[in-house]
């Protein structure tokens, strides 16, 4: 139904285009030299909304219009690697917020040094997965390492993970032998709201190895409900990928946060580009 609804929201708002469109020529039809300003402008914000709906139009995946979940995990580089995973973490962020999203950080594990080790965060709004999914993979950052006594050039890794958030009606269907599931005391994203009963869960499905792991939430049940849905995301992107490929040779294809791996590249030293 939710999806209906926001398939109903797109072709009723091509629908006001097109009229917008009518008007436009009527304007123009008229000849009313008064009225040129007001057509320009109008004429030009038509541009703009029609490349923003074939854009839109684009998003056409089964899961593009729905919410997603985002998740940062800092690769190989140490210190400098936690610290890229930060930055990483704020930009995505701030454009999140710029671009009207709603999100909540549901698992947070700070750095040793600085930085973080990694966070996943829920990300609510209308095409949230469509905009968000081609930042899945590797990011590479090359610097003048602020944590390197000699300033010295580092490169840095993180992977960038963004799967679709399923609804509580999807086909995964978990058999509860197959999940381990343990609670610890929660440390809060970088240290507040530290719990003294144990609230955080992490969920592990032994077949696969695959964990899901929530701490930000008060209540013990709130993060199991929360971790669930992360790990129904994860194996349903693998069930996805299984449909033109075996499980062994999934696994034997996972993205390591390393060199040779990025999707994309910001170098700021000897030169800047991205």
């Amino acid at each position: 139904m939710k999806r209906l609804s926001r398939l109903s929201e797109q072709v009723e708002s091509w629908d006001k285009l097109q009229q917008r469109v009518a008007d436009a020529i009527e304007l123009a039809e008229m000849g009313d030299e008064s009225l040129r300003a007001e057509l320009e402008s109008e004429t030009a914000a038509i541009e703009q909304e029609t490349d923003r709906r074939e854009f839109i139009a684009m998003l056409s995946g089964e899961y593009d219009l729905g919410d997603a979940i985002f998740a940062i995990h800092a690769g190989a580089g140490g210190t400098d690697s936690q610290d890229w995973a930060e930055m990483l973490q704020r930009m995505y962020l701030r454009w999140m917020e710029k671009h009207g999203y709603e999100t909540e950080i549901i698992d947070f594990t700070p750095g040793e040094e600085a930085g973080i080790k990694s966070v996943t965060i829920t990300v609510s709004g209308k095409y949230a997965y469509g905009y968000l999914k081609a930042e899945n993979g590797v990011h590479r950052l090359v610097r003048l390492s602020p944590f390197d006594a000699n300033n010295r050039r580092h490169t840095s890794f993180a992977l960038v993970e963004v799967l679709p958030q399923v609804d509580d009606d999807t086909n995964i269907e978990l058999d509860p032998k197959d999940l381990k599931m343990d609670v610890f005391k929660s440390a809060g994203a970088g240290g507040q709201n530290v719990q003294k009963n144990a609230t955080a869960v992490r969920i592990t499905h032994l077949p696969t190895g695959i964990v899901a792991t929530c701490q930000n939430e008060r209540s013990q049940i709130q993060n199991r409900e929360l971790a669930m849905k992360v790990l129904k995301a994860r194996l349903m992107e693998i069930k996805t990928r299984e449909k033109a490929e075996k499980l062994a040779d999934l696994r034997g294809e996972y993205t390591k946060a390393e060199w040779g791996n990025q999707i994309r590249s910001y170098v700021l030293h000897p030169y800047q580009m991205v």
